[in-house]
């Protein structure tokens, strides 16, 4: 196991009582070299802390992620609240607890971590040089990152898997919505215009492109 937290006094209370139930442990204090640490060897799982120095929890995790590396991560935060949780998940976290934690549960999930190991995530989705990643939740195209809404998100990742077949608005709202709401099938139209003004435009590209009565296709830069 890998513990990468601050509190220095927490991190070896968590490393005696990990070692106690017959694990293995390191400890890092900071985020670059918990991040080093994790990429030089791997490790059953990581505990995270949120607040680290020199780099937080959130872009270790990211970083982990978008190297490929799928060593599970169990984040810690003084934080409480769905946000922080979904950020944790966003960012590629498997697991979460708030301080303060039971140290009992902290060791169950671990055990199940490990139990799980390192799970491949779905791979990385291009389409010309945008770029999506469905386990970080991340788009960026030319190393620009591009901020979309958990919405958009789902709409562009079904035209890039897709791609370069053409996606009927039907289906995009099957997918996304269900198949049992009653929504317009316009709406698709508002979430692909959206999209383009943010992942097209501003690069002068034309990678959503519509096929008329048919629906949407994405295809290399154009």
């Amino acid at each position: 196991m890998l513990v990468v937290e601050d509190e220095v006094s927490l991190a070896h209370a968590i490393a005696r009582g990990l070692q106690a139930e017959g694990f293995t442990v390191d400890i890092e204090h900071d985020g670059e070299s918990g991040l080093w640490r994790a990429q030089e060897h791997r490790y059953g799982a990581v505990v995270l802390d949120v607040l680290l120095p020199k780099m937080n929890g959130y872009r270790v995790c990211a970083t982990l992620r978008r190297e490929q590396n799928w060593t599970p991560v169990l984040m810690l935060t003084a934080k409480d609240g769905e946000y922080d949780e979904a950020e944790a998940l966003d960012n590629g976290a498997d697991d979460f607890l708030s301080k303060p934690f039971s140290f009992v549960v902290l060791v169950a999930r671990l055990r199940a971590l490990a139990r799980r190991g390192s799970t491949p995530r779905p791979p990385v989705l291009r389409v010309g040089t945008l770029e999506l990643d469905p386990a970080t939740r991340e788009c960026r195209r030319d190393d620009t990152e591009i901020e979309l809404t958990a919405r958009q998100f789902s709409v562009l990742e079904v035209l890039m898997r897709e791609a370069p077949n053409v996606v009927a608005k039907p289906d995009i709202l099957d997918e996304i919505w269900g198949s049992d709401v009653d929504r317009d099938p316009n709406v698709v139209e508002v979430y692909v215009s959206a999209l383009r003004r943010k992942v097209d435009q501003p690069f002068g590209a034309r990678t959503i492109q519509t096929v008329p009565r048919l629906g949407y296709r994405m295809v290399g830069d154009a």
